[in-house]
Order: structure tokens, then C-alpha cells, then sequence
């Protein structure tokens, strides 16, 4: 096999590892708006913590699906959890287009972008620690 095949061949294991993951944390975050949700038709939240909620569900879902995609990419973590982080936020801009929404990027949209980059940067710095020794320096 050539070098630009396996160029090919690692570029769509990492496409779909960044999709893998997004998916994930797509689900994660929809469980956790769910649990919100519950929460504040139970009276347990009031309701003006929404963004917060939202944030939450963001940050939560990003780390897990970067720390999936930081598993199957084995040499870039931080790039990893950011694209794991960007994929969700897509989907979740992608659902809310489709349920019918107007396309306008206001201050909630920034809330989840920022909450998406933020879970999958953290995933990859976390990740990043796992697995690997640093090399002993000599004694003096």
C-alpha cells in the first residue's frame, strides 16, 4: 500500500471516529436535557435555568463523545475531542433546523458552541495524560 492510501484510509478512520463520537455525545447531551426537563416540570429547577441546563448538556456530551473519538485516534487527542465537539454542535444546530426552528444564531447558539468546544477540548486534554510515561531524566 502506498503512503497516500494509508493517508486515505487514516483520514477516513478519523471522519468516522469524529462521527462516532458526535453521535455519542449527541445522545448524552439529549439524556441530559431530558433529566432537565424532568427536573423543572417537576418543580425540583426552577425554570430560568435553562441556558444553564443546556450549557451542561453540552459540556457533558462533548466530553463523552470526545473521549470516545480521543480512543479510536490514537496520535491526536486534543484535535480529536474538538472535532468530536464540532460534530455535536452541528447535529444539535442540524436537529434544531429541522424541528422546525428559524435559522438565527443568537446568544443560545453561542451557549452551545461554546459548551460543544469546550467538552471536546477538555476530552482531548484529559485523554491527552492517559497512556503516557514521560522519559526519567538523568540523576545528578
Amino acid at each position: 500500500m502506498r503512503k497516500t492510501e494509508a493517508r486515505g484510509a487514516n483520514a477516513v478512520e478519523m471522519t468516522a471516529a469524529a462521527v462516532l463520537g458526535g453521535l455519542l455525545a449527541l445522545g448524552v447531551a439529549m439524556v441530559v436535557l431530558l433529566l432537565g426537563a424532568v427536573a423543572v416540570s417537576n418543580g425540583i429547577l426552577k425554570q430560568d435555568v435553562t441556558p444553564q441546563i443546556t450549557a451542561l448538556a453540552c459540556v457533558l456530551g462533548s466530553l463523552s463523545g470526545g473521549v470516545l473519538t480521543c480512543l479510536r485516534w490514537k496520535a491526536r487527542y486534543l484535535p480529536g475531542g474538538l472535532a468530536a465537539g464540532l460534530v455535536c454542535y452541528l447535529l444539535i444546530l442540524a436537529v434544531g433546523l429541522l424541528s422546525g426552528g428559524d435559522f438565527s444564531l443568537g446568544l443560545q447558539a453561542l451557549i452551545e458552541l461554546a459548551g460543544c468546544l469546550c467538552g471536546g477540548a477538555l476530552a482531548g486534554v484529559l485523554c491527552g495524560g492517559v497512556g503516557r510515561r514521560r522519559p526519567k531524566g538523568r540523576k545528578k
